[in-house]
């Protein structure tokens, strides 16, 4: 079992940046890939980005490639996600996830879930 709780979301004017962090419990962190999505109202959750367990590839969305940088520390059981360059179309929930394997884009691949933290672009 895994347990993930998300932070750092907030309110920011459009071209600001935030940073999520994910922690996570239990003993075996560095063996999940782990994942940030994000759902805006009304749209169904779309995949952001996701880093292997070791941290040592990543693979990003479209949407946010060269704005987003998603990081892990395995020794704080902690997941990053830098998000510069924000435009209003960033506003969302974001979620983190955690799952056995890498690359992973469907929501439904994920057995593991925060609860999310609402992240606002707006002038």
């Amino acid at each position: 079992q895994v347990q993930l709780v998300e932070s750092g979301g907030g309110s920011v004017q459009p071209g600001g940046s935030l940073r999520l962090s994910c922690a996570a419990s239990g003993r075996t962190f560095s063996s999940y890939a782990m994942v940030w999505f994000r759902q805006a109202p009304g749209k169904e959750r779309a995949f952001v980005a996701t880093i292997t367990g070791s941290g040592g590839n990543t693979y990003y969305a479209d949407s946010v490639k060269g704005r987003f940088t998603i990081s892990r520390d395995n020794t704080k059981n902690t997941v990053y996600l830098q998000m510069n360059s924000l435009k209003p179309e960033d506003t969302a929930v974001y979620y983190c996830a955690a799952g056995r394997y890498y690359m992973q884009t469907l929501p439904s691949r994920y057995d593991y879930w925060g609860q999310g933290t609402q992240v606002t672009v707006s002038s």
